[in-house]
C-alpha cells in the first residue's frame, strides 16, 4: 500500500532534507561553528521528526511509498518506501546523527573548518537515508556509491595528515570495488526477478532461487555487503579509517556506513536466504570475522583502534545471525543491530572525550581516570558492559538470544562447531570490553601527565601536524588543568546513549518489542516467530554459555600481559600493509604500461589507434555476409570530376610535402573549400557555412602555433615506419571508402522524413538542420559545447605553463624561421580589419537571428565573431587587442554552457523533455508577426561558448608567441652587447 498523499510528501522531504541541509551548512560556514552546528542540527532534527510522524503507522504494518520521475523514457522512477526495517535504520541514522552533530560542536577545534565538516556529514547522512529508503534497486546503488564517496571525504577531513589520506583512500578503494561487485549482482538479481522495484522483487523468491543466475548474483552481492561491513578478508580498512575525527568514527562505524552491508543482507534476506550457499558462505564469513576482530581488538592499544576492531567482531556476529537463514536468527539480527549502535556510538564518543581531556588514546598511557572523570567513567562502564553482554543491559538480551540460536545450529555436519566458536567470540568480547574500562578508568595513573594530575597541556590545533607521541586528536581540550568530565554539550550525547542501553535492557518488551517484531516481519517477509524480550528465560544452554564467556573473559584479561608478548612475537600478518603494497605495485605496473604505450610519440599513438580501428573494421566486415547495393549511382558531371581530381591532388600534395609545415596548411585549405562546395552541391548550405568558418578559424590558429615550431618537421626515422604508415593509411582509406560506398548504394529508411515533417510544428523552424541541432538533438549539441569548452581549458592549462620546465627551455631558444618584417603591423591591414569589425558583428547577428529558418545559427555566428576578433589580434598585435577585449574568456565559456543548460532545465519545469523548444509568433505594432523561440536562448549559449573557446585558445597561443619573441629579442640584445 502507498499511504496517504501527505505521507508520501513527508517521505520525499525526509530524503531531501539532509542534502538541503548540507547546502545550507556550506552557505553559513562563515558564521562559525555555532551557525553550522545549528543548521545541521535543525535539518537532522526536522528529518527525525518527519520520520517520527510516519513511525506509528509503519510499526503497525503500513508501508509508505513515494516515487518521482527519474528517467521516464526508460521507465525508471526515483521511488522510496518506508517499512519497519527501513524505519529502524533511518531512525538510527537520524537519531545518532543528531547526537553526533551536538557532540561535534564541542569536539572540533577552532581551527577545524566547521562548514566543510557538517556539509560532508549531512551529505553522508542523506546517502545513508537513500540506502535505507530506496525502493528501486538502481537508485539504491546510486546512494550506495554516494556513501563511499562521502565517507571518503569525512575520513580524510584532516587532509594534512598522511594517515587520514591513507585511511580515506583505502576505505574508498575497498568499498568502491565492492560497490562495483554489488552493481553487477543487483543487475543479475533484477534480471532474474524481472523487476528492479524492491517491494515486487522481494515477492519473487522462487524465480530468483530457481534461476541459474542465483549463485553469481549471490556471490557478487555478498562481495558488496562484505566490503562495506568490513567482513574478513576485507576487514582491514576499518581500523585505518580511525584517522577520521572521533565524531565521524562514532557515526560511520556504529550506526551507519558499516551497517549498510548488514542492512542489505537483511533487506534481501527473503529472496537470497534459505539456500545451502547462503548458509555456508554468510555464516562462515561471520564466524571468522567475529574471531579475527575480537582477537585483534584484545591486543590493540589505541582506544579507537580497539573499538574499531571490536566493531569488526560485532559485525561478524550480525552477519552470522542473518547467515543462519532461520526466522529467529533474523529477529536476533535486527535486535542486535539496534543494540550495537547504541553502545558502540557511546563508546566512540567516550574514547574521544578521553583523548580530548587526557591528551592520548594509548591504553598503556592511561589509567585511574575514574576519579577524575566520574561521569565519563560511568558511561564507559555501562556501554562496555552492554558490549560484553552483562545483565541487565541491552547487549545481554541480544547476546543471549544469539547464543540460543547458535546452540541449535549445525555447520559442516558438526553440532559443536558454531556454539564453541560463538562462545569463544563472546569470551573475547568480554575481555576487550573489560580491558577498555579497567585500563582507562581504574588502577594506577600511568603517564607523566596523568600521574601529576595534569591534562594534555596546550590546546592542540588539528590543522597542524600532531606530535609524534600523540594522536591527531590529542589534547583538544584546553589549558593544563587535570583531566575532568567534558562540558555538557560534549558529554550529554554519550550519557543519553548509555542510558538508552540500560533502559532498553530493563524494559525491552515495552521499548523495543514492537519495533523488533515489525522490522523482523519486514526482513522475513511474513509473521516473525513467537518470542519475548526479557532478561530471564530460565536455565538454558545460552545462559551457561554466557556465564562461561563472562568468567572466561575476566580470566583472559588476567593473563593478557603474557598473551600479548606471545602475540607480538608471532609477527601477526598486516593485511592493510599488504593492501598498500599491492596497490603500490599496481600503480607502478600501470605507470610502466602507460609509459610503454604512451611514450610521448604522437605518431605511435595514432598508429596504434588507427591500426586497431582498421583491424576491428575488417574483422567485422569479414565475419558477415554481403550483397551488392541496389541503389543506382547518380550521373557524374565533368565539374564533379574536376573537383574530385583537385581534392585528390591537394590531399596527395599535403602528404608528400608534410615536412614543410606551411604548404600542407594551404593544401588543407583547398581540401576544406572543395568540401564546402560539395556541401553546397548536395543542398547543405548550413554545413558549407560551418565548414568555411571552422576552416578559417583553424588555419589562423594553426598559423600562430606553427610560428613557434621549426619550419620543417624531422624526417621519419626508418623506412619500416614509413611503410607502416603508408599501409595503415591505405587500409584505412579503403575501409572508410568502402563503408561510405556500402551506405550510399543501399536504400534505407532514415530519420530524415521525420525531421522534415516535425521541424516546423514541433521545433518552430523551417531550417531543419538548425532545429535538429537545437531541439531534436539539442543534448548532443550541449555535450559538444561542453567538450569544446573543455578543450579550450586544456589548451589554457598546457600553454599557461609553457614558460616553465622543458617547454620553457625550448621556447626560450625559439628563433624566427625567417627575417621578421620591419613593419610588423601593416597600416593597411590594421585599417581594413578595424573597418570590417562592425560589419562582421552585424553579419554574426544576422546569422544568429535567421538561423532557425535559414542557413546560419549560433555556432556559425560565434565563429564569425571569433574570426573578426582574431583578425584584430593578427593585425594590431596582442597587446593592443588584449587591452580592448573586455570579456573574460573563461567566463564566456562558463556563461555559454550555463545559459544552454538553464534553457534545457526550463523545459523540465514545464514537464517537457530536456531542451524541448517552446516557440510563439507574436504580432508587434508597425512590425508585424515575429518568430520567437527558446531555441534562440540555447543558440546564444552556443555562441558564447564558441567565442570564449576560440578566444581563449587564441589568447594563449598569442601569449606564448609574445614570450618567445621577447626572449629572442633579449637574446639578440645580449649577443650585441646590450642589456640581457
Amino acid at each position: 500500500m502507498t499511504g496517504p498523499a501527505g505521507e508520501r510528501v513527508i517521505l520525499v522531504l525526509l530524503v531531501l532534507l539532509p542534502f538541503l541541509g548540507a547546502v545550507a551548512t556550506a552557505l553559513v560556514s562563515r558564521g562559525g561553528r555555532d551557525a553550522c552546528a545549528v543548521t545541521a542540527g535543525v535539518a537532522t532534527a526536522v528529518a527525525l521528526g518527519l520520520l517520527g510522524a510516519l513511525a506509528p503507522g509503519v510499526v503497525a504494518g503500513e508501508v509508505v511509498q513515494a516515487s518521482v520521475g527519474w528517467v521516464p523514457a526508460l521507465g525508471l522512477q526515483a521511488s522510496f518506501f518506508v517499512d519497519a526495517l527501513g524505519l529502524t535504520l533511518a531512525g538510527l541514522i537520524l537519531g545518532v546523527g543528531l547526537l553526533v552533530v551536538v557532540y561535534a560542536r564541542y569536539y572540533l577545534a577552532a581551527a577545524d573548518p566547521p562548514g566543510r565538516f557538517y556539509a560532508f556529514l549531512l551529505l553522508f547522512q542523506g546517502a545513508m537515508l537513500g540506502v535505507a529508503l530506496s525502493s528501486n534497486v538502481l537508485l539504491l546503488l546510486v546512494f550506495w556509491e554516494l556513501t563511499s564517496l562521502s565517507s571518503f571525504l569525512l575520513i580524510g577531513y584532516w587532509r594534512h595528515l598522511p594517515e587520514a589520506r591513507r585511511g580515506a583512500r583505502m576505505a574508498l578503494t575497498v568499498t568502491g570495488a565492492g560497490g562495483l561487485s554489488l552493481l553487477a549482482g543487483l543487475l543479475l538479481l533484477g534480471h532474474s526477478a524481472g523487476t528492479y522495484e524492491l517491494p515486487v522483487l522481494l515477492q519473487r523468491r522462487e524465480a530468483i532461487q530457481g534461476s541459474p543466475l542465483y549463485l553469481p548474483a549471490l556471490l557478487l552481492i555478498l562481495g558488496g555487503c562484505f566490503t562495506k561491513s568490513a567482513q574478513f578478508p576485507f576487514h582491514f580498512w576499518l581500523p585505518q579509517a580511525m584517522a577520521a575525527p572521533t565524531p565521524v568514527s562514532a557515526y560511520l562505524h556504529s550506526a551507519t556506513m558499516v551497517k549498510a552491508g548488514i542492512f542489505l543482507l537483511a533487506r534481501l534476506w527473503p529472496v537470497l536466504a534459505g539456500t545451502e550457499a547462503w548458509f555456508l558462505i554468510v555464516t562462515t564469513t561471520g564466524l571468522v570475522t567475529m574471531l579475527v576482530g575480537a582477537v585483534s581488538a584484545l591486543f590493540e592499544d589505541d582506544l579507537k583502534g580497539l573499538l574499531a576492531r571490536s566493531t569488526i567482531s560485532q559485525l561478524g556476529l550480525l552477519t552470522m545471525l542473518f547467515g543462519l537463514g532461520t526466522r529467529m536468527g533474523a529477529v536476533v539480527g535486527v535486535f542486535h543491530l539496534v543494540n550495537h549502535a547504541l553502545f558502540k556510538a557511546a563508546l566512540f564518543m567516550n574514547a574521544g572525550i578521553v583523548d580530548h581531556e587526557a591528551g592520548t588514546r594509548d591504553v598503556k598511557g592511561l589509567g585511574g581516570l575514574g576519579s577524575l572523570m566520574p561521569v565519563a567513567a560511568t558511561v564507559a562502564v555501562v556501554a562496555s558492559a552492554a558490549m560484553a553482554g552483562v545483565p541487565p543491559l541491552n547487549g545481554f538480551l541480544s547476546k543471549e538470544m544469539m547464543l540460543e540460536e547458535a546452540a541449535h545450529t549445525r555447520l559442516l555436519g558438526q553440532a559443536w562447531l558454531v556454539p564453541v566458536v560463538v562462545t569463544v567470540g563472546a569470551t573475547l568480547s568480554v575481555a576487550y570490553a573489560l580491558r577498555y574500562v579497567v585500563r582507562v578508568y581504574f588502577g594506577a595513573r600511568r603517564g607523566e601527565a596523568l600521574a601529576s594530575g595534569q591534562g594534555a597541556g596546550a590546546h592542540h590545533d588539528s590543522c597542524a601536524p600532531p606530535e609524534a607521541s600523540r594522536g591527531p586528536e590529542a589534547g583538544r581540550g584546553g589549558g593544563a588543568a587535570a583531566p575532568h568530565d567534558p562540558p555538557l554539550g560534549m558529554g550529554a550525547p554519550s550519557v543519553l546513549l548509555g542510558a538508552l542501553a540500560l533502559v532498553v535492557g530493563l524494559f525491552p518488551e515495552t521499548l523495543a518489542g514492537p519495533l523488533v517484531r515489525a522490522a523482523s516481519a519486514a526482513v522475513i517477509g511474513g509473521a516473525p516467530p513467537g518470542f519475548t524480550l526479557a532478561l530471564w528465560h530460565g536455565f538454558t544452554p545460552a545462559l551457561g554459555m554466557s556465564v562461561v564467556a563472562l568468567v572466561g573473559g575476566a580470566g583472559v584479561l588476567a593473563v593478557h600481559g603474557g598473551a600479548e608478548k606471545v602475540w607480538r612475537r608471532l609477527g601477526v600478518p598486516d593485511p592493510a600493509g599488504w593492501f598498500e603494497a599491492g596497490l603500490g605495485a599496481a600503480v607502478k605496473g600501470s605507470r610502466k604500461l602507460t609509459l610503454a604505450i604512451h611514450d610521448g610519440s604522437l605518431q605511435r599513438g595514432l598508429a596504434l589507434l588507427v591500426g586497431t580501428a582498421v583491424m576491428v573494421g575488417f574483422v567485422g566486415f569479414g565475419g558477415a555476409k554481403h550483397t551488392a547495393g541496389e541503389r543506382p549511382p547518380m550521373p557524374v558531371e565533368m565539374l564533379t570530376v574536376l573537383a574530385w581530381v583537385l581534392l585528390v591532388t591537394a590531399t596527395g600534395a599535403a602528404v608528400v610535402m608534410h615536412r614543410r609545415r606551411y604548404l600542407p596548411l594551404l593544401f588543407m585549405g583547398v581540401v576544406s573549400m572543395i568540401m564546402a562546395l560539395a556541401f553546397i552541391f548536395l543542398s547543405a548550405p548550413d554545413l558549407a557555412l560551418t565548414q568555411v568558418s571552422v576552416d578559417v578559424v583553424t588555419i589562423l590558429l594553426l598559423l600562430l602555433a606553427l610560428n613557434l615550431l621549426p619550419q620543417q618537421s624531422p624526417p621519419e626515422t626508418t623506412r619500416r615506419r614509413r611503410v607502416r604508415d603508408a599501409v595503415l593509411a591505405l587500409l584505412g582509406g579503403v575501409g572508410m571508402g568502402s563503408a561510405a560506398w556500402a551506405v550510399m548504394t543501399r536504400e534505407r529508411k532514415t530519420l530524415a522524413d521525420y525531421y522534415w515533417t516535425h521541424a516546423k510544428p514541433e521545433g518552430g523552424g523551417t531550417n531543419v538542420v538548425n532545429v535538429i541541432l537545437v531541439d531534436f538533438r539539442g543534448f548532443d549539441t550541449f555535450g559538444e559545447i561542453v567538450v569544446l569548452g573543455t578543450a579550450a581549458l586544456a589548451i589554457f592549462a598546457l600553454l599557461e605553463t609553457a614558460n616553465r620546465g622543458e617547454a620553457g627551455r625550448r621556447l626560450a631558444q625559439w628563433k624566427p624561421g625567417r627575417p621578421l618584417s620591419p613593419e610588423r603591423y601593416p597600416l593597411i591591414l590594421i585599417a581594413v580589419t578595424r573597418l570590417l569589425l562592425p560589419f562582421a558583428i552585424v553579419t554574426a547577428l544576422f546569422m544568429f537571428l535567421r538561423g532557425h529558418d535559414h542557413p546560419g545559427g549560433g555556432f556559425v555566428a560565434g565563429l564569425v565573431v571569433a574570426i573578426a576578433v582574431l583578425m584584430q589580434y593578427l593585425a594590431s598585435g596582442f597587446d593592443w587587442a588584449d587591452r580592448r577585449v573586455r570579456p573574460d574568456h573563461h567566463a564566456l565559456i562558463g556563461w555559454g554552457v550555463l545559459v544552454a543548460a538553464l534553457t534545457g532545465l526550463g523545459a523540465l519545469v514545464f514537464g517537457r523533455p530536456f531542451l524541448t523548444s517552446a516557440f510563439w509568433h507574436p504580432r508587434l505594432p508597425f512590425v508585424g508577426e515575429i518568430a520567437l523561440s527558446t531555441a534562440m536562448v540555447f543558440d546564444a549559449g552556443v555562441t558564447l561558448a564558441v567565442v570564449g573557446a576560440v578566444m581563449l585558445a587564441l589568447a594563449q597561443l598569442a601569449s606564448a608567441s609574445k614570450r618567445a619573441k621577447q626572449w629572442a629579442e633579449k637574446r639578440e640584445r645580449g649577443e650585441h652587447g646590450g642589456a640581457p
